[in-house]
This record gives C-alpha cells, sequence and structure tokens, in this order.
C-alpha cells in the first residue's frame, strides 16, 4: 500500500474508530478497563514523544538548541490554550474539572474537529518520514480519542440530543482528521525541511497530554497502582519493541 493510501486510512482509524468504541464499547467495557486502556495510551505517548519522535527529528536534521526551543515553545502555547479552554470550569471537592454542561453545542463540534484535524496533519508528516512511526502515533491517538469522544457524547445526549443525531454530527466532526493527514501529507511532502519542526510539535502534544490530561486523571481515579503502572509500562515497551522490529 503506498504511503498515501496509508496516510487516508490512518486519518479514517484515527477519526472514526475512536468514535465508534467510544460509542458502542463503552457501554460494555467496565470503567475499569477503560483507566486500564487510558494508562496504556499514557505509556504509548510518552515514549513515542521521547524514543521515537524526538529521535526522528534530529534525524531529519534539526538542529538540538532549536529542536529544544521548538519543544519548549510548544508546551507554553499548549498551556495557554488549555488554560484559556477551562477557564471557566468549576471544580469538585477532588479537583476534577466539570465542565459547563451548558456550554454551546456547536463549540463541543468545532472544537473536536480543530483538534482531530491538528491529530491528522502530524500523522501525515509522519507517514513521509517513517510509516511504522506513523501507525504507532496513530494507534496512540486512537486511544486517547475514546475517552474524549464519549465525553462529546455525554455532552450531546445530556443536552437531549438523540443517540442518531449525536452520533451524525460527531461523526461528521471526525471527517476533519483524515482532511488533516491528507493535507499534512500532500502539504509537507515538496517542503520536507518543516517535518522535523512538525515531528517536535506532535512530541510536545503527547507530552503535554499526557502529563498534565492523563496522568492527573488516572491519580483522581480509583484503582491500583499496579494495574495502572502495569499498563503503562506495557504501552511503553510497545515503542522499543516496534522500533526493534519494524526498523
Amino acid at each position: 500500500m503506498n504511503p498515501l493510501a496509508q496516510t487516508l486510512l490512518a486519518g479514517v482509524l484515527a477519526g472514526f474508530a475512536s468514535m465508534g468504541i467510544a460509542y458502542f464499547g463503552t457501554a460494555r467495557l467496565s470503567s475499569t478497563w477503560l483507566k486500564r486502556l487510558v494508562a496504556f495510551a499514557a505509556g504509548l505517548m510518552l515514549a513515542l514523544a521521547l524514543l521515537d519522535l524526538l529521535p526522528e527529528a534530529l534525524e531529519g536534521g534539526i538542529d538540538v538548541r532549536v529542536m529544544f526551543e521548538v519543544l519548549l515553545a510548544t508546551l507554553m502555547a499548549l498551556f495557554a490554550i488549555d488554560f484559556n479552554l477551562h477557564s471557566g470550569c468549576r471544580h469538585s471537592g477532588e479537583g476534577v474539572c466539570a465542565h459547563d454542561l451548558a456550554r454551546p453545542i456547536p463549540m463541543i463540534l468545532v472544537g473536536g474537529a480543530l483538534h482531530v484535524f491538528t491529530d491528522g496533519l502530524m500523522l501525515g508528516a509522519a507517514f513521509l518520514v517513517d510509516p511504522a512511526l506513523a501507525w504507532g502515533m496513530t494507534f496512540a491517538v486512537l486511544l486517547h480519542e475514546v475517552p474524549r469522544e464519549a465525553g462529546d457524547f455525554a455532552l450531546l445526549l445530556t443536552a437531549r440530543w438523540g443517540h442518531n443525531k449525536a452520533l451524525a454530527w460527531n461523526a461528521a466532526s471526525r471527517l476533519a482528521c483524515v482532511v488533516g493527514a491528507v493535507t499534512g501529507y500532500l502539504a509537507l511532502a515538496g517542503a520536507r525541511e518543516w517535518i522535523p519542526f512538525i515531528l517536535t510539535i506532535a512530541a510536545a502534544n503527547f507530552i503535554y497530554i499526557s502529563l498534565t490530561g492523563i496522568l492527573p486523571w488516572l491519580r483522581h481515579e480509583r484503582g491500583g497502582f499496579a494495574w495502572q503502572g502495569g499498563f503503562m509500562a506495557a504501552g511503553m515497551l510497545l515503542v522499543p519493541l516496534g522500533i526493534h522490529f519494524l526498523h
């Protein structure tokens, strides 16, 4: 299969498989196993960022100092975006953010579309460098999106949207991931000098999501550290194994 076809398939999987799992699977999957799946995603993201994406960026020719400057700037930008998006959140006694369910529905859909469009751009750039790396990123994005998709469905249904309407509009917003993947691949095919920068930004995104989003959430959830830590370690171990056997 040629790289463009793989990019298209990855965009479809990252955008729609997570939605399908969230919609059809969460009702049957226990909350305990959902937490373990999220822990696995956190480990996979951290290992992808530190053991694969950043080394690939260095091999692409970016200067080490410039790479860390881009990494730092991206982390700060993500914090600013995250801070402003959640500035109106109320917190429960356990410190867990409780979103205002009166938030306009279009904001949920547009915000989700922009999020997965960015994921798609990064996947498109990764397929220009290394398909094995890109498929690992696809799997990580898919796992990370499941809890967020489940939350979006909960918000839509709480706003008295029917199941079919919520599924249809959420599916429409997921198309942005496919568009982003193809756009990233085609736009960067003739500008490969920018790929190391995109890979560095992707690494910063994974690091930020893992350390500020997933791990604090897991810490507030009930469950044994052995299970959560074990699944996180399994996610981390998957990356060096993939590098060893697929490169």
